[in-house]
């Protein structure tokens, strides 16, 4: 029997027209290269977006089609996210910080018609453009006035694109497991892959996002999003933020600058902010050094790699700011747990709260979790065994976009290997150790890269830290410190191993350190210990 239920799809456009019913007059804020102040209502944005809905109709882009964007975080980015999915077509967002043989690779696997892109890209876009197989157009992020230059055919400005049609638009109805958008992995090794998420996907995990232990979204807050919305959907922060009618500040092509990330904090009166470690870092150095403070921000959420714990406490007690740490992949989505203290487990002091606040966190609902041993059988949650880690649920990919015919990604039982090895406690706190491929096996025992890590960069002097096994003839591995110093600080050897006194099990400590002048990063701002390993694979420990 089933329920006498509607069965109204979960689709884009409904979160489009509710905020522009019940949202109207809301902000949205951004810095564009055409306008550092660029602000307008919710209610302005969705009647441009339907100007643009039937933009794209006029240039054929047809329901299924993918049109590639190349942008940095702003209304226009906004615009697109809706106008491009609402319409049946699929939103593909592309990193432009990724290597240009990849950007390539992406666009013709895509096989993208059209591309949106921003003028601070479009030299990136010049040079990869006769590499381009399917694309029909490019159309430029900016008003006339501010058109680059280019010899490319039928560039188009996307001002003018969308200036004499209607604001008018009926938004079709489909089924809502149809295809919204697409995002690529940026792994070290092989080509990136494609994930398809869909609309039922995307509304479901907007829902979760504002659960109270989530994100917490309401239409009280003002959300500066910080992470960039080529980031597997801007973390949902465009949908989330919709739903409720927060208010939006973007900041362009300025999201590692602290200047202008405090800046907006203190015009827009900011309360809660999303991204990744790297950036905060930027912005916590710059209050430091200028005497500023952030007295309108009551959280910060953090993603995309391990929060160092000195984040975590400068954000707390020299701004009275609650970091949330995260975790997801682009196969989730991304949300998979997030940092919250439940009321069970009883009264904890300031030190194990940052303690807990250093794990991923508990899982959200419509993620189910487990880890596993070598031979695929569950682990206990005990906080001491740890294992792959797998998930399972609605916003989880079950396959990659046309690599169907490669195999599925998911076990007999329907489970996502994420590549992650985690230790999950009885409160339900999930944490990190590594990733399966960076997992350090010294005497048959694992070591946790990343808890060396974190504990290296809070060393006052630490800017970054990587950690990778070496060959031992003894141990098989040991792990191998690689520091970068911050202002050319100088630290002897012994006194950087000696810190780990205390902080790790001594069996882990590094058996040696080197220092650096900057370490390898992949395209979204990982560490890329691949790049690493090759740089040491001749290293060999003193001890050796």
């Amino acid at each position: 029997m089933h329920g006498l239920m509607m069965e109204t799809p979960l689709l884009i456009s409904s979160l489009m027209r509710f905020a522009d019913a019940n949202y109207p007059n809301r902000e949205i804020v951004s810095v564009t290269v055409d306008n550092p102040d660029q602000r307008y209502t919710y209610r302005e944005a969705f009647a441009r977006t339907r100007k643009l809905a039937n933009a794209l109709n006029r240039l054929g882009i047809k329901a299924g089609d993918r049109v590639g964007t190349l942008a940095w975080n702003d209304h226009r980015h906004f615009e697109l996210y809706y106008a491009l999915s609402g319409s049946g077509i699929v939103c593909h967002t592309i990193n432009p910080r990724l290597y240009p043989e990849q950007v390539a690779y992406i666009v013709n696997h895509a096989e993208d018609r059209y591309l949106f892109v921003d003028p601070l890209v479009m030299p990136l876009v010049e040079a990869l453009a006769k590499g381009f197989k399917g694309v029909e157009g490019i159309v430029v992020m900016t008003d006339e006035a501010h058109m680059p230059a280019s010899k490319l055919p039928n560039v188009i400005c996307y001002e003018t694109l969308i200036a004499d049609e209607s604001d008018e638009f009926d938004w079709p109805e489909f089924d809502e497991r149809t295809a919204s958008t697409l995002c690529y992995t940026s792994g070290t090794t092989g080509n990136p892959k494609g994930v398809l998420y869909s609309h039922r996907s995307v509304v479901l995990h907007a829902y979760a996002g504002c659960l109270p232990d989530v994100l917490a979204f309401s239409g009280h807050d003002c959300v500066l999003m910080v992470v960039p919305m080529f980031h597997v959907n801007g973390w949902g922060i465009p949908y989330a933020a919709a739903m409720v009618g927060a208010k939006i500040v973007m900041p362009g092509p300025k999201m590692a600058d602290g200047e202008t990330l405090h800046a907006l904090i203190e015009k827009e009166t900011v309360t809660v902010a999303s991204g990744v470690p790297t950036i905060w870092l930027e912005l916590l150095s710059y209050l430091e050094k200028n005497g500023k403070a952030i007295d309108s921000v009551s959280r910060v959420s953090v993603g995309g790699a391990a929060c160092p714990r000195s984040i975590i406490e400068d954000f707390d007690k020299k701004h009275g700011v609650t970091v949330h740490q995260g975790w997801g992949m682009t196969e989730t989505s991304p949300l998979g747990t997030v940092f919250k203290i439940k009321p069970d487990m009883g009264e904890l002091s300031q030190e194990e709260c940052y303690e807990l606040q250093a794990k991923q966190g508990c899982g959200v609902f419509g993620i189910e979790m487990r880890i596993t041993d070598d031979n695929n059988q569950p682990l206990p949650w005990d906080g001491v065994a740890f294992g792959t880690l797998k998930v399972r649920g609605p916003w989880v990919a079950s396959n990659y976009f046309r690599l169907e015919d490669a195999g599925s990604p998911l076990d007999k039982d329907g489970w996502f290997d994420t590549g992650d090895v985690a230790t999950i406690d009885p409160n339900g706190v999930m944490q990190i150790t590594d990733r399966t491929k960076d997992v350090i096996k010294s005497g048959g025992e694992w070591i946790s890269s990343i808890d060396l890590e974190n504990a290296a960069v809070d060393h006052p002097d630490v800017a970054e830290a990587a950690v990778i096994g070496r060959y031992h003839p003894k141990w098989t591995e040991r792990p191998l410190l690689i520091v970068v110093t911050k202002d050319g600080q100088e630290i002897a050897k012994d006194e950087m191993l000696a810190w780990f006194d205390g902080r790790v099990a001594t069996w882990w400590k590094p058996n040696d350190v080197a220092f650096v002048d900057e370490l390898p990063h992949t395209a979204t701002g990982k560490i890329n210990k691949l790049a690493l390993r090759e740089q040491f694979a001749e290293y060999q420990f003193p001890d050796a």
